[in-house]
């Protein structure tokens, strides 16, 4: 993992697929020209990425998922911060607004609807990954 040279610290990201559809959010705050993103925050002392993108969907949206595999990681050129991308299958519940302070809106999105979400694309990782997990 890159070294964080600030105080914000490093942010696991889930990218969860279920029904032809991956699930971002849009919360409260912009952060940067980020308006929608996927689930996801900071990873805590002594957690992997995995581990935090597991805990921060079932605090931010209420959905119990398992962590699949790392997609990539990349310090993100909006925000300036260190980002892991981890695939995440769902396991149980029905994805909400876990944490209302934060969280304004879930939305299941297709793969075509992408770019109106994420008008200035996705890390090419996680657009390859999603080019191969969702119809088209």
């Amino acid at each position: 993992m890159t070294e964080q040279t600030d105080t914000q610290p490093p942010v696991s990201t889930a990218i969860i697929v279920d029904g032809g559809r991956v699930l971002m959010i849009r919360r409260r705050q912009r952060e940067g020209k980020l308006l929608w993103a996927f689930p996801g925050g900071g990873i805590e002392a002594g957690e992997s990425p995995e581990q935090a993108a597991v805990r921060e969907v079932a605090e931010e949206v209420e959905l119990e998922v398992k962590a699949v595999r790392v997609l990539g990681d990349r310090v993100h050129p909006n925000t300036g911060v260190h980002m892991t991308y981890v695939a995440c299958e769902p396991i149980s519940g029905t994805a909400g607004i876990g944490d209302a302070d934060e969280i304004a809106e879930v939305a299941w999105v297709a793969h075509g609807e992408i770019p109106d979400y994420v008008p200035y694309g996705l890390f090419p990782k996680v657009q390859a990954y999603l080019d191969e997990a969702l119809p088209r």
